[in-house]
């Protein structure tokens, strides 16, 4: 098990997951944690991210750096997010070999898996079939992350873990419409939708499709948790174990946002998977599971958002 005083780099510290992450490890009292923003660092550049790791020589490395976005980004930025999500992971997995760092967490996303996976889906069911069309891009990225991660272990003798979240929601969350996930989407349209006194809420898709969602603090407490019982090798699934329809989740936005008009469902966007629910025994196993109720989680996520989003009045 690593000291309090271990050199821990988060790669990311200023996006949801990787803020989430430096506020679990410091909140344990981890007093040597590492962080460079994009200005300091381009995690694109590979000489430069190569002379980091050298230098620094962190113990451990959280990889939470990533270009991300829901359906309609991931499937009108496609050659972004496989070029840009490839380079990262390239040149953080290779670098920190190089630079002797012998334990890693990667994390990766759910959609890795295939689109008409059995439900709950297991970890075993990785590259048994066809992924969905509008984000294979990125899966492709990710599948790609975790196959690094496995073959420098075999090869080199690493302790880098892939760990796979199901829908992440929380502080420090995008609420851009044009790049956001579907839960930060629809508190930002609930809002919105409340404030100008509408009376529709118009949702992408039929409604039908099946989601999971955890919240960021609940995933940084599973990467910590991994890092702290050395587990250091294999995919681990982290998510809620439970899922919700889109109609669902919507419902629980307006209920806390206080917003009372109608659902309408635009059936000319696209829904995506039809379901994905993680299956989460194999990390519950290993003592591990979420404690954050979903209604509980978005009233903590609709605060933050507020915070971010001053009203006009």
């Amino acid at each position: 098990m690593l000291s309090i005083a271990a050199k821990i780099y988060v790669a990311g510290h200023n996006g949801m997951v990787g803020s989430a992450l430096v506020r679990h490890l410091q909140a344990k009292g981890y007093q040597n944690i590492i962080t460079r923003s994009r200005s300091e660092l381009d995690l694109l550049g590979q000489k430069s991210v190569h002379d980091f790791l050298k230098v620094e020589q962190p113990e451990y490395i959280f990889m939470a750096a990533a270009k991300a976005g829901g359906i309609q980004a991931n499937n009108t930025y496609r050659a972004d997010f496989i070029y840009e999500n490839l380079s990262i992971q390239t040149n953080i997995i290779h670098g920190a070999h190089l630079a002797g760092v012998k334990q890693l967490c990667f994390l990766g996303s759910s959609c890795i898996y295939p689109r008409d996976c059995p439900q709950p889906i297991k970890e075993k069911y990785l590259l048994t079939g066809t992924l969905e069309s509008t984000n294979e891009p990125y899966a492709i990225a990710k599948i790609a992350g975790i196959k690094l991660c496995e073959s420098y272990n075999q090869q080199y003798g690493r302790q880098y873990v892939s760990v796979m979240p199901t829908n992440l929601y929380g502080p420090n969350d995008s609420y851009d419409l044009n790049n956001s996930h579907v839960l930060p989407a629809l508190i930002r349209k609930v809002h919105e939708a409340k404030c100008r006194g509408e009376k529709e809420l118009v949702v992408w898709g039929t409604g039908k499709p099946m989601r999971e969602f955890l919240y960021v603090d609940d995933m940084a407490k599973a990467c910590v948790f991994l890092m702290e019982n050395d587990i250091n090798d294999g995919l681990f699934n982290v998510g809620s174990g439970v899922d919700v329809t889109i109609k669902e989740l919507a419902e629980i936005v307006m209920k806390v946002v206080g917003f009372e008009g109608n659902i309408v469902f635009d059936i000319s966007k696209p829904d995506g998977t039809p379901r994905k629910l993680l299956n989460v025994e194999k990390l519950k196993n290993l003592g591990w599971q979420a404690q954050t109720p979903l209604r509980e989680g978005i009233a903590k996520a609709y605060a933050d958002f507020l915070i971010k989003t001053p009203s006009d009045d």
